[in-house]
């Protein structure tokens, strides 16, 4: 059997959430951005490349878009998987990810990747 500790995304969602009321975001769109936040972390989390990896969160924009990078050493960027299977577990993430945000995408970096996706905030 193997032990299983998630991660604590609190910090980040904190952070996230304070940004963005600050700046006036809707609601709505804060939820949305949360739960794509908590799929990229958890995926980073959890294919990082290594048992404890340093995952990064890092938070950018202007006054109408945000832009959310996680970020892990592990160089393989994620494909979404085919959801053929309506009762597993896993394998609709990135799809959430795509349906929740505006733009969403991943880059390998010197070390590892950065996954982001980003929000605009309507006219």
């Amino acid at each position: 059997m193997r032990a299983f500790t998630p991660p604590d995304w609190s910090a980040a969602r904190e952070e996230l959430r304070e940004a963005m009321t600050g700046a006036g975001w809707p609601d709505d769109l804060i939820r949305d951005a949360e739960l794509a936040l908590h799929e990229l972390y958890v995926n980073a989390f959890k294919h990082g490349g290594s048992p404890s990896p340093a995952v990064v969160v890092v938070l950018s924009g202007g006054d109408r878009t945000l832009r959310v990078c996680v970020c892990d050493d592990c160089p393989t960027l994620p494909e979404p998987r085919a959801c053929a299977d309506p009762y597993a577990l896993s394998g609709r993430g990135l799809h959430l990810v795509r349906a929740l945000t505006h733009r969403f995408g991943a880059e390998t970096r010197t070390r590892g990747k950065r996954v982001w996706f980003e929000l605009d905030l309507a006219a």
